[in-house]
């Protein structure tokens, strides 16, 4: 019964550390009206894109997660090296969501370029770049790979079955808000207002901060005890 719970309480921890770390740095919010513009607020088109959206997020995301370690290994790289570099990126991301006053280059883009487009050729981008790089970027993706990186000590490879099921639990529940929240881009952002949205995502920043932190310390300390 105590190893059931165990089981439990390591799979449901992963599962919402996962999504906590990773929808900060996401902010499907922030693309939304980004998407709301691709898809010119066609009812249909949103539902069909926003699909494909979730479900190309999702493999670039287990991939990340899975291997990614793995590639970073074949070039010599440690795991604290991983994990310092992932924080910094975590932490600066959310620095600069804190910091920030509009929309980067990638998104006004996007935004200005899509007025012109057919529905085929909105499509087409739904992997590129409304995935990669407006909702998955290079942040999110090393965010992954560093919370793909924390493999149990040799004592403990019993806990990898759980940290990996809860891992999965987490990305299917960052990739469902992501859907959610770009299936429905048009009423959300109208009924939370500018305000709102603003500082929504002013929280998620300081969230995303502190977790950007966490996985740095978490280097550095790992790197400080193999001296």
């Amino acid at each position: 019964m105590a190893a059931v719970d165990e089981f439990l309480k390591i799979l449901v921890a992963t599962a919402l550390l996962v999504p906590a770390t990773l929808l900060p740095i996401i902010n499907p919010l922030a693309g939304a009206p980004i998407f709301l513009s691709v898809t010119g607020g066609d009812d249909a088109l949103a539902r069909v894109m926003a699909r494909r959206v979730a479900i190309n997020c999702f493999f670039l995301l287990v991939g990340a997660l899975l291997i990614g370690g793995y590639v970073l290994d074949f070039f010599g790289l440690s795991i604290p090296i991983v994990r310092v570099a992932g924080g910094l990126v975590v932490a600066s991301a959310g620095w600069r969501m804190l910091n920030d006053t509009g929309q980067d280059a990638v998104q006004r883009s996007v935004a200005d370029s899509t007025a012109a487009m057919s529905e085929v050729e909105i499509a087409k981008r739904s992997f590129m770049p409304m995935s990669f790089p407006l909702t998955v970027g290079p942040g999110t993706i090393a965010a992954t790979i560093a919370l793909g990186s924390r493999r149990p000590e040799p004592q403990q490879a019993l806990s990898l079955i759980p940290q990996a099921a809860g891992a999965i639990v987490g990305l299917v529940l960052a990739v469902a808000a992501i859907y959610l929240t770009y299936r429905y881009s048009g009423p959300l952002l109208k009924k939370l207002g500018e305000t709102g949205t603003m500082v929504l995502m002013r929280l998620a920043a300081f969230i995303l901060l502190c977790i950007g932190i966490e996985i740095l310390w978490s280097g550095v300390a790992e790197l400080i005890r193999n001296r």
